[in-house]
């Protein structure tokens, strides 16, 4: 009895000992978590917008977010009190029981614009996360650089560190623009694996204001960086949503189909119950005129596992697809010609897509599938104007640095360049073609007009007749016969062979693990 009145007189004597420091923590806990404040949360309430302690609880799994720099405040005296956790919040959780790290920029507070003292945050996260192989989560909305802090030559002198930008893919990073961000989370959202974006908001080098300034002309937000411009024009952001929560999803959608470091393999799903018959199917879905066109997407979601198609950059680049999928509950990229726009010709932006998709396969250890119907490149002056032939050649170079395996399919036809370009030529692992399959250096008919001249309309017979012989050797089975491909399959097989092949071309001697030759490769194109 006399033990137990000890340790309550001893609790009394703490409780009396600390009382003052336990207030204190309370009250700058408290502090720190309201933000920028009643007034600025309840207005972001009203229109339906999730502030950035909600963004981050939407994204973690519940109980699970452990903070980093609860109580930084700008380095700057007189401004300590009006800037909790100095506009960035940062910190760790678990996204569908994987570690991994966010910075979610609050608006509420001076803009979440940029500072000393939260760059230090950010910098802290980040090598967190590059050396404990763990992602990082950019939630994006700024103003931009913190002013005045950042004027004079003394601040611009020790402004950064020259690795502040440096990239080498040890783990993924996916950012979300969900408002006005300019400078840093304009920055790393361009240098993310993975960026979606959702529609009212701006992502761009600068304010519209002082885009105005600078052109003395009136700059609209929407065209300087909305949506439309960046998944139409510039391609920089991968998916587009309505709302906070969608675009939180998707980033978690997106890092299901990743490891957590270039170190690991992608995790492995379930495959859903029926994933098989949708293949069954699949002659349904392809013209047997090779003049008519398909959607190459719903060939792609009849062969992989059920509700498992994930597309990157769908407005842009359009006559390319580029989508993580998953077969037999693996990880898989797929590159695929779209007839349906152009006619599969292959464009300068879609170059410039299928690079940026390859240097993300090949940077996480996710194997690649090749689903070839193209007729070449696009040519003609405005496709000089952009650059075609490095664009052409950046594909080249990239595919033949990629380590993982690579296995192409021909559905139907596969002209010129682009026949390695996709694969062909030993670029792939492994090469099948469809019964359907139509090889060559050009399309047969166009060949006819460059070797003999000959108009169709003008002399119907004679161009018959020539395009006929041009015809000759041509098709899957003449591909097979020389060994440039090491199957023909009915297109009914081609969930089944590319399940059986991925399995076969496992990298075992690395443990699942490429070389990764592309980790430094630039960020943006």
């Amino acid at each position: 009895m006399k033990f137990k009145e000890e340790i309550v007189e001893t609790e009394k004597i703490h409780k009396s000992k600390f009382e003052d420091q336990i207030k204190e923590h309370q009250e700058r806990t408290e502090k720190a978590m309201q933000m920028g404040g009643k007034r600025k949360l309840d207005a972001l309430r009203e229109k339906g917008i999730l502030n950035a302690r909600e963004r981050i609880n939407y994204l973690f799994d519940p109980g699970t977010f452990t903070e980093s720099g609860l109580y930084a405040t700008s380095f700057r005296r007189e401004k300590r009190e009006s800037s909790p956790a100095d506009g960035k919040i940062a910190g760790f959780g678990n996204i569908e029981g994987r570690k991994a790290s966010v910075i979610a920029n609050d608006f509420t507070v001076m803009g979440a614009s940029s500072s000393k003292t939260n760059s230090r945050k950010v910098s802290h996260i980040k090598e967190v996360s590059k050396t404990r192989g763990i992602p990082i989560v950019f939630l994006g909305e700024s103003t931009g650089a913190r002013m005045p802090d950042v004027m004079g030559a003394e601040s611009m002198g020790g402004a950064s560190s020259p690795t502040q930008y440096k990239r080498m893919r040890e783990a993924p990073w996916a950012s979300a623009v969900l408002g006005n961000c300019f400078g840093s989370s304009a920055w790393y959202a361009s240098m993310s694996d993975f960026n979606v974006m959702k529609k009212g908001a701006i992502m761009a080098v600068s304010s519209p204001r002082l885009a105005s300034l600078a052109t003395r002309e009136e700059v609209d937000p929407e065209t300087l960086g909305g949506w439309k411009m960046h998944s139409e024009i510039t391609g920089m952001a991968d998916v587009v949503v309505d709302t906070d929560e969608e675009a939180i999803e998707a980033v978690k959608r997106f890092l299901s189909y990743l490891p957590s470091n270039h170190n690991e393999l992608p995790p492995v799903a379930k495959v859903p119950e029926g994933s098989e018959e949708a293949s069954e199917k699949i002659l349904d879905l392809i013209p047997e005129s090779k003049k008519s066109i398909y959607d190459v997407r719903k060939v792609i979601k009849s062969v992989v596992d059920a509700d498992s198609y994930f597309e990157l950059k769908p407005k842009f680049g359009k006559t390319m697809v580029t989508a993580l999928s998953r077969l037999n509950g693996q990880s898989v990229g797929i590159i695929a010609n779209n007839p349906l726009m152009k006619g599969g010709a292959i464009d300068a932006d879609a170059c410039d897509k299928v690079v940026s998709f390859l240097v993300l396969c090949d940077s996480y250890n996710i194997p690649l599938v090749f689903l070839v119907d193209q007729p070449g490149f696009l040519i003609g002056i405005e496709a000089e104007k952009k650059r075609m032939p490095g664009k052409v050649m950046n594909w080249m170079n990239a595919i033949s640095l990629c380590t993982v395996p690579k296995i192409s399919i021909i559905l139907r036809k596969s002209y010129g360049q682009a026949f390695l370009n996709m694969g062909g030529g030993g670029n792939a692992h492994e090469v099948a073609a469809w019964w359907t399959g139509d090889i060559s250096f050009m399309d047969p008919a166009s060949a006819v007009g460059v070797v003999y001249g000959i108009n169709e309309k003008e002399e119907p017979e004679k161009f018959q007749e020539k395009l006929n012989e041009m015809k000759k050797d041509t098709s899957a089975y003449d591909m097979a016969a020389v060994y440039g491909a090491q199957a023909v399959i009915d297109p009914r097989e081609t969930r089944n062979y590319l399940i059986e092949m991925l399995e076969i071309h496992k990298l075992r001697l690395s443990n699942g693990i490429g070389e990764h030759l592309m980790r430094t490769w630039p960020t943006n194109y």
